[in-house]
C-alpha cells in the first residue's frame, strides 16, 4: 500500500495516510505517459509559422537572360529558391499540430504518472492548504520548509489566495483536483496535495 507523509502549514510532519492502489499504486506504463506528454506538447503549440514559396515573392516574371549561350546555366526566374530573395522551398505554412487520444489512454497515464510519484516518495499532503492572505513570501517559506521545490500544488477547487500566492515562484504551477495534466505531473519533483483534493482524486480517478 502506497504511504505518504502529511504536513501541516507550519511544514511540520503531523501523520502518514494511505493512498488508493487503484490511483497510486498501479505499474506505471512509460509508453502511454509519453504518447500523452507528446499530446500535450502538440495541442501546445500555435502553427502559426509562415513563408512564402516561390509563387508567392514579388518579382522575377522577366527570365534574367536567355536560355542558351551565355555560359550561365539556363535561369527562368530571380525568385526561383537558390537566388538571393528568393523563395523558400517547401515553405512552412499555418496548421493546426493539435490531435485528440482516447479517454482511457489519458486516465491510465495519469494513473501511471501519479503511482510514479507516489513510489518515490515525492507526494506530500497537507492537512488543510490554506493562506490567510495574498502573500507569496509565505508560500514560498511553507514549500521550502516541505522541501518541494519544483511543485504541482493541488487544491480541491480553484483558490484564489493560493493561485496568486504561488504565481511568481519560479517552477510552481498551481492546479485543481480534477483538472490534473499529466505533463505538469511528469515536469515537477514533487506533488503537494490539499487532503480534502487527494479525496477528490482518489473518487475521480479509481
Amino acid at each position: 500500500m502506497a504511504k505518504a507523509n502529511v504536513f501541516n502549514m507550519a511544514g511540520q510532519q503531523v501523520g502518514e495516510i494511505e493512498l488508493s492502489e487503484a490511483v497510486f499504486g498501479i505499474e506505471p506504463n512509460q509508453a502511454v505517459v509519453h504518447e500523452v506528454v507528446k499530446n500535450h506538447l502538440a495541442n501546445c503549440r500555435q502553427g502559426t509559422q509562415s513563408a512564402l514559396t516561390r509563387a508567392e515573392v514579388s518579382g522575377g516574371g522577366k527570365k534574367p537572360w536567355r536560355q542558351k549561350g551565355t555560359g550561365h546555366a539556363r535561369q527562368g526566374s530571380t525568385r526561383a529558391p537558390q537566388w538571393t530573395h528568393g523563395g523558400i522551398v517547401f515553405a512552412p505554412k499555418p496548421r493546426d499540430y493539435s490531435y485528440t487520444l482516447n479517454k482511457k489512454v489519458k486516465r491510465l497515464a495519469l494513473k501511471s504518472a501519479l503511482s510514479a510519484k507516489a513510489a518515490s516518495g515525492d507526494i506530500l499532503v497537507v492537512d488543510e492548504l490554506k493562506l490567510d492572505a495574498i502573500k507569496t513570501k509565505d508560500m514560498r517559506n511553507f514549500l521550502n520548509a516541505v522541501e518541494a521545490g519544483k511543485s504541482v500544488v493541488i487544491t480541491p477547487e480553484v483558490n484564489e489566495i493560493v493561485v496568486k500566492s504561488a504565481r511568481n515562484i519560479p517552477g510552481v504551477v498551481t492546479t485543481t483536483a480534477k483538472i490534473l495534466s499529466v505533463y505538469d505531473i511528469v515536469n515537477a519533483k514533487r506533488l503537494v496535495i490539499d487532503k480534502a483534493a487527494l479525496a477528490i482524486i482518489e473518487e475521480v480517478f479509481a
